[in-house]
């Protein structure tokens, strides 16, 4: 029995590189499986970084990649049978206790023919809607669809914000980070007015964190004074860590690979932190801050 629930759609999204988008979208989608819900994450990265975390060891030899289902879309033709191009990972086949329950952890994954794609849905029309379009009828079979975007405010990143009902940014505990948020909020403000009214900023998420250094003060306090009282930032803050590196080498999340470690426990309590203050709307994009 999965939890009942609407279906929420998140981007993990910001242009700067090195945040730890991919980490977050694949340890969130665990951790919030693990809770029993059932999730979907979807890789719009061509570097398929999230699709190899979830145990797809040869992105460039699928049949099916997102880069195919996209253009199946933009085509207008039918699509083929989920169960092609959407990928069960280690958890869903994994049952509980009678095997009354099980976890459910899907994977769309992507490749280099991604960014093909990306140039062809810039002469589209209506493209911007394209992943929208994919997902819609998707919501009535998960909780949470989690996409995970590539580092750059393109038109694959457009398609996720156009998508979603929220937006999670990490960002790592350095300077230029955190002041990178600007041109990422702009265009968030700018995807609620033209292309999707009910996109919110769901939080930021500090990332990489050593919370005895001087640059994470500095970093928090940024943000803090900078965004504290127009955006939600999740209490919870993820470690730096290397076990995430551990388990992104063995293609795993770092709550499967070793949840006893501070990345998995933090992950874990942001997972439970986003459930229960999904509603707070903290992060409502209407206001135009100046950021």
């Amino acid at each position: 029995m999965s939890v009942s629930t609407n279906c929420k759609v998140i981007s993990i999204s910001n242009q700067k590189g090195g945040t730890a988008k991919t980490t977050t979208a694949c340890n969130l989608g665990y951790a919030l499986a693990k809770q029993g819900y059932r999730v979907l994450l979807v890789d719009m990265d061509p570097q398929a970084n999230l699709s190899m975390s979830c145990g797809i060891e040869s992105p460039d030899e699928l049949e099916l990649s997102m880069s195919d289902i996209l253009t199946i879309v933009m085509k207008g033709e039918e699509l083929p049978l989920r169960q092609s191009y959407i990928h069960p990972t280690s958890i869903s086949k994994v049952e509980l206790g009678t095997g009354e329950k099980e976890y459910v952890l899907d994977i769309m994954p992507s490749n280099i023919s991604l960014t093909i794609t990306e140039i062809n849905l810039r002469d589209e029309m209506g493209g911007e809607h394209t992943l929208k379009s994919l997902l819609d009828p998707m919501r009535a079979d998960y909780d949470y669809i989690i996409i995970d975007t590539n580092p750059y405010l393109g038109l694959l990143t457009i398609n996720a914000l156009a998508a979603c009902d929220e937006v999670l940014i990490p960002v790592s505990a350095q300077y230029w980070s955190a002041t990178g948020l600007t041109d990422l909020l702009q265009t968030i403000f700018k995807v609620k007015r033209k292309l999707n009214r009910g996109i919110e900023v769901g939080g930021i998420l500090l990332t990489i964190c050593d919370e005895r250094t001087k640059l994470y003060r500095e970093a928090r306090s940024l943000l803090d004074t900078s965004y504290g009282d127009k955006i939600k930032i999740f209490n919870t803050i993820i470690p730096a860590t290397v076990k995430v590196g551990e388990a992104n080498y063995m293609s795993k999340s770092v709550v499967e690979y070793e949840p006893n470690s501070k990345a998995a426990i933090a992950y874990v309590a942001l997972a439970k932190e986003l459930t229960e203050n999904s509603s707070a709307g903290e992060g409502d994009a209407d206001g135009e801050t100046e950021a």
